[in-house]
């Protein structure tokens, strides 16, 4: 008889980064990373173990060739080789693939589905660990609040997995995300670490100084210094994206409006609002602040042409 689950988990935004691997397919990272949770956006996935036939769709879409044999290899992670035939069906309520963390809300919520639709029992660390395989910064979206992924020693990977640092109450900010843009970005994530740890000569220095960074911003979120932690996530922020430029050739995702924004959020600080800017690997700006200056925000965004969207911090994912 065929089971089913379904799962809905939240992307997570890195204050501190995560770029480049140290293990491609255990998707060990060479750095650790701290992140927050977010709220309102979404991935909803529902699994059926033992269907007629292995399908996957994602936003009504069916997925083939590379893309489908993603999930399949991660379903064979669950049940194995031999698994029964899975279904899979999976919707995002904001931009895939867009730099907006969709993969990590997607495989976080399809490593809880498919372990419930296969009656594996997993904890949320084991969980963390299946999400991580699929894509690296699902294992810090199987909690909510603010997480720390470690980059961990061991070959096998057993060590690298999300922490929970502090809870989604612990502090009330507001992320607003600028949607510079909502399309596809030019080149994937892990194509870009790698072309970035061949080719990039400052990418030791980002590999060295990362530690020191999660360290920072770890004390200043227990200390609730929102200049502290801005600042160290401005700081990894802007590393991250230089070792890219200096890539060869290059991997930039910024666009002018992505510029415009960073320069409004400075802008506003120079006015004494506490607002601090991040960059995954995409075009669009995530601004980490208190919620009562999030009209500001969205002001200053708004005057740059760029769509705005205030998030709260998110809970972590879970079964419905």
């Amino acid at each position: 008889m065929p089971r089913e689950a379904r799962a809905i988990a939240h992307p997570n935004i890195a204050l501190i980064k995560y770029w480049g691997k140290r293990d491609i397919p255990l998707n060990l990272p060479a750095v650790s990373s701290l992140s927050v949770t977010l709220d309102t956006f979404t991935t909803d996935t529902h699994v059926v173990w033992d269907s007629p036939s292995d399908e996957v769709i994602v936003n009504d879409v069916i997925l083939t060739g590379k893309a489908a044999s993603r999930v399949h290899r991660f379903l064979d992670l669950v049940g194995g080789p031999d698994r029964p035939k899975c279904r899979v069906v999976s919707h995002n309520n904001f931009p895939t693939a867009a730099g907006l963390a969709s993969s990590a809300s997607a495989f976080s919520a399809l490593a809880l589905a498919t372990s419930a639709a296969a009656n594996a029992s997993l904890d949320p660390i084991d969980l963390s660990r299946l999400a991580r395989q699929g894509s690296g910064s699902a294992s810090r979206s199987i909690w909510g609040g603010w997480v720390r992924w470690d980059k961990g020693a061991e070959a096998d990977g057993r060590d690298s997995h999300g922490v929970p640092v502090a809870a989604r109450d612990y502090w009330d900010l507001s992320v607003v995300v600028a949607v510079v843009g909502s399309g596809p970005k030019p080149i994937g994530s892990t194509a870009g670490m790698v072309r970035t740890q061949q080719t990039c000569p400052l990418y030791p220095g980002w590999v060295d100084s990362a530690e020191a960074d999660v360290r920072e911003a770890e004390e200043a979120l227990h200390a609730r210094d929102l200049d502290r932690l801005g600042a160290a996530m401005e700081r990894s922020t802007y590393k991250m994206h230089a070792t890219m430029i200096a890539t060869w050739p290059p991997v930039r995702y910024w666009r002018p409006r992505t510029l415009m924004v960073l320069e409004a959020i400075e802008k506003l600080r120079g006015q004494g609002i506490s607002a601090w800017s991040t960059m995954d690997a995409g075009p669009n700006v995530k601004v980490l602040c208190g919620r009562a200056d999030v009209p500001r925000v969205e002001a200053a965004i708004a005057e740059t042409g760029v769509e705005a969207r205030a998030l709260g911090i998110g809970e972590g994912a879970r079964l419905v």
